[in-house]
């Protein structure tokens, strides 16, 4: 597997697909790193170009279909609200492009399926971009955990709580538009048990819902065959310390706040005794990594990642599909 740095040799052109706040913070680090923004397109020219002005971009187009069908882009940024990754993921693909979705990957396991059945019979990449995978800190600690050197894992535990908008007509308030944390925030946290335990064997989720009806906070529990547990949550009215701690029958890591972010951990034997610091120094805010491994996947003659390899993407969307089942939180895509 070829080292990520993070950073691209300009020979791949982007395409960002919405212009959103995550749509901004992901062009921002693609150009502090040498990645090539060719174009951007919206649902109309004017959010089209002052998107395409404040970043310097050079084409503005007034429609997705137009992005997509531009021939000087390659790769396709897909970071429309949640509701819509599917369908935007399938047009690009359809017009012959790479893709990089932003999560939560579809809606459910379904619409997860078809895009990436699409993806293989077109021989393109998509790859879900959970930015966290591909951290350098991240990468470090799948080294320790590979090595042994906690002993037999046993425990994670992972917390991703914020104080975000209350207003109802807000995105994330908005049964509508796949509000809720579990979406947002409790993804982190699935996905970084599925990361390093794999697919547990059972689930067992609790859910407090908002007046909108979507879930305002959710914990679960993962089981696996051989007694390892995970236990994660989320919320999105109440902040919270956002650590994560991964516990080994020899040792255990300390991921520091916040813990899905560029951050330091340290790893402790089994008797609390210091065997390790990491600290790590990333420009922007760390999402140049996983546009870094799309580019190097397309450039090997790969599909799949092995960080993030598209089955495991659909597994994801089945964990959250049981868990929303569970807690009583259902959207518009679960009855087409």
């Amino acid at each position: 597997m070829t080292t990520n740095l993070g950073a691209s040799d300009g020979r791949l052109r982007w395409g960002i697909l919405g212009t959103g706040l995550i749509a901004g913070l992901q062009t921002q680090d693609l150009l502090e790193n040498g990645f090539i923004v060719q174009a951007v397109g919206s649902r109309t020219m004017d959010a089209s170009q002052r998107f395409s002005q404040k970043f310097g971009i050079p084409t503005a187009h007034e429609s997705y279909a137009q992005l997509v069908a531009d021939p000087s882009v390659d790769i396709i940024y897909v970071a429309t609200p949640h509701p819509f990754h599917h369908e935007h993921a399938l047009l690009a693909l359809n017009a012959g492009k790479h893709v990089l979705v932003e999560k939560p990957f579809t809606m459910n396991a379904r619409e997860a399926r078809e895009v990436i059945d699409l993806a293989q019979q077109r021989g393109l990449v998509a790859l879900e971009a959970m930015w966290t995978r591909f951290l350098p800190h991240m990468v470090r600690i799948r080294q320790i955990v590979a090595d042994s050197k906690l002993g037999q894992l046993r425990k994670v535990v992972a917390s991703h709580n914020q104080s975000l908008p209350t207003d109802p007509r807000h995105r994330l308030n908005a049964l509508e538009l796949g509000g809720g944390a579990l979406l947002d925030l409790g993804i982190y946290p699935v996905s970084f048990a599925v990361d390093l335990l794999g697919t547990p064997s059972s689930i067992q989720a609790s859910g407090a819902m908002t007046v909108t009806g979507v879930d305002r906070q959710t914990a679960t529990i993962f089981q696996y065959p051989t007694g390892e547990q995970a236990m994660l949550d989320c919320e999105l009215d109440a902040p919270g310390a956002n650590r994560a701690v991964i516990i080994g029958t020899e040792g255990w890591i300390d991921i520091e706040s916040v813990w899905y972010t560029p951050t330091s951990f340290t790893v402790y034997d089994r008797m609390d005794n210091v065997l390790e610091r990491f600290e790590q120094s990333v420009t922007g805010r760390g999402m140049q990594f996983q546009a870094a491994e799309l580019e190097q996947l397309i450039q090997t003659g790969r599909t799949q990642s092995d960080l993030l390899p598209s089955a495991q993407s659909i597994a994801i969307m089945e964990l959250l599909d049981e868990i929303r089942r569970q807690i009583g939180l259902r959207y518009a895509a679960d009855r087409i």
